[in-house]
């Protein structure tokens, strides 16, 4: 034991609790342990003597500890929980064959999850773990795209983060899709990776205010989610439903113009004022620059006045057939956007 203390950067507890083993990991074998060192008991509880424990963590002598069994069960209290580098679960019971085959199955997919970048329902650091709705879960993808469009159209870095979730989605509990706008939202801008975990830290380190509206009221859609944005540059809004039996994804909204398109890897806005021959300039702009565009949508006030052009293309478009297409179409506003972290067909 003495020689696998001291080699180990990983220790973790595999032994039932006998008069033996009970307090066989205290302070002198703490001791033992690498600097820096981690230390895993999903074992039993008193096999690790937990003060022991808290004052090697607290210290800076070990890196972290995760247990989920305690000398005393249930426990409410214990120095362990006020550590940071310390997670604690409740107890996971598997007592028959059947029971641990779907706790590990259970357990792969939370793991393929977390790898993907995806929401994993019963995190204990995610601030909105939990099991999700059959109502919510669908727009869980939908959110997070709309957070980084809403960041892609936005002027200058965002302030505040409004959700409004109107319809039948405001009866449920929301936080999930908050969560998930928020991270779209980060992602283009943070050069770390955006989690679920870091996403609430990270918004708190750059003084992102996040908030949500709800209404069970809803004009169009039995369910949309809208995502507001101020920055300097004023407020930027899009929004979106899931419609259909196959939950197909749609934008329905963007600044104040109504849209009908689909989310898409690499998408263009360009607001401008209605007039002929808009169209076909962008195509064939586009379509020289070997740019192939999979799907267009054009929203407007009315003949003649301020128009939006949505378009997702197979590509990204090069910066300078983006500013050849603002000179040739007079656009007071152009975006390309690539949306990142996400899968695509």
């Amino acid at each position: 034991l003495e020689a696998l203390l001291v080699q180990a950067d990983v220790v973790t507890i595999h032994l039932p609790r006998t008069e033996e083993t009970e307090g066989l990991i205290g302070a002198r074998e703490l001791g033992l342990m690498k600097e820096g060192a981690r230390l895993i008991n999903t074992a039993r509880g008193g096999i690790v003597e937990e003060e022991a424990l808290a004052a090697a963590v607290k210290d800076g002598r070990l890196g972290g500890a995760a247990l989920d069994v305690f000398e005393r069960e249930p426990t409410t209290s214990s120095a362990l929980f006020e550590l940071d580098h310390v997670v604690v679960t409740p107890h996971l019971g598997a007592s028959t064959v059947e029971a641990q085959d779907k706790a590990g199955t259970t357990i792969a997919e939370m793991v393929r999850l977390a790898l993907r970048g995806e929401f994993v329902p019963y995190a204990v650091n995610v601030p909105a773990a939990g099991e999700v709705g059959e109502q919510v879960r669908p727009f869980v993808p939908l959110a997070e795209k709309l957070g980084a469009i809403l960041t892609g159209l936005a002027e200058g870095p965002i302030h505040a983060l409004e959700a409004e979730y109107l319809g039948k989605l405001a009866e449920h509990d929301t936080r999930v899709l908050t969560l998930a706008a928020l991270k779209g939202a980060l992602a283009p801008v943070v050069h770390e990776p955006v989690s679920f975990v870091n996403a609430p830290v990270i918004a708190r380190e750059r003084e992102l205010h996040v908030s949500e509206r709800r209404s069970t009221l809803s004009r169009d859609y039995v369910n949309l989610l809208v995502l507001r944005a101020r920055t300097d540059g004023g407020e930027v809004a899009v929004a979106g439903t899931v419609v259909g039996s196959r939950e197909g994804e749609r934008i329905v909204q963007v600044f104040d113009f109504d849209m009908d398109m689909a989310p898409a890897r690499h998408m263009v806005f360009f607001l401008y004022e209605d007039r002929p021959g808009v169209v076909g300039t962008v195509g064939t702009l586009l379509g020289e620059a070997g740019v192939n565009i999979a799907s267009m949508e054009v929203g407007r006030h009315g003949a003649g006045g301020d128009a939006l052009m949505g378009l997702a293309v197979d590509s990204p478009i090069p910066p300078a057939v983006l500013s050849r297409i603002e000179q040739a179409v007079g656009t007071t506003r152009a975006r390309a956007l690539t949306l990142p972290g996400q899968s695509w067909s």
